[in-house]
């Protein structure tokens, strides 16, 4: 059974997600920092069918991320796809002159380091078996640095850059990177069927090969 690791699950997008590739036969293995609230939603998963885990991790502390990965792994089977969509700190979200340098990098440790470790321990598998996909879940600031937003402003881009250098290294071996950039709260951006649009969204990147970024709606119709 294939297995998708969700960096950052929680009971939006994350559950959302959980549930559409479930529906494809997936495993899941849920990863946040709250092991209690993982085991809430891998149990409302499993009620509806879904095989769920969690995996408590911080992406700021490698070893506890690395260690999660490789549990998952092992338990629910190798790990096929890669969704990494960690939800910022509110205090990544200051002014720019507000910012220091330790701030700085701790939004960079949380979204640019964090992914390159996540994604260290999971492409070996992925490159043996010739097929697999790492998805990025960023917000506009990815794209447009926004002076209200500073820390995402700095690592976004950082990690979109280590992304979009994978796709490129990867394109002749069957893994995927790709990146969606959600430019605003979901709540607030009038899709038909909210969430599982984004989670279809999602699925449909995994399927198909196609550029490194998507956006979810034109950036000028969002709001970080």
């Amino acid at each position: 059974m294939p297995t998708i690791a969700i960096v950052g699950a929680g009971p939006g997008l994350g559950a959302a997600v959980a549930r559409r590739f479930g529906a494809e036969g997936f495993s899941v293995a849920l990863l946040s920092r709250d092991q209690a609230k993982l085991d809430a939603l891998a149990a409302e998963l499993g009620a509806g069918g879904v095989t769920a885990r969690g995996y408590a991790a911080d992406v700021r502390d490698p070893a506890t991320l690395e260690d999660a990965l490789a549990r998952a792994a092992a338990e629910l089977g190798p790990i096929s796809v890669l969704q990494y969509s960690p939800l910022p700190s509110r205090a990544y979200l200051e002014p720019v002159l507000d910012l220091t340098p330790d701030l700085a990098l701790e939004a960079l440790r949380f979204s640019a380091l964090g992914l390159i470790h996540a994604a260290r321990a999971v492409l070996p598998a992925m490159r043996t078996a010739g097929e697999g996909s790492i998805v990025l879940i960023n917000g506009g600031t990815s794209v447009k640095a926004r002076p209200g937003f500073a820390g995402t402003s700095v690592a976004f881009p950082a990690e979109s850059a280590y992304g979009e250098m994978l796709h490129d290294a990867l394109a002749d071996e069957g893994v995927r990177v790709v990146q969606l950039v959600i430019p605003g709260a979901i709540p607030k951006l009038r899709l038909e069927h909210g969430i599982d649009d984004v989670a279809e969204r999602i699925w449909e990147l995994h399927r198909s090969d196609g550029p490194f970024r998507s956006m979810l709606i034109p950036l000028e119709e969002g709001r970080e």
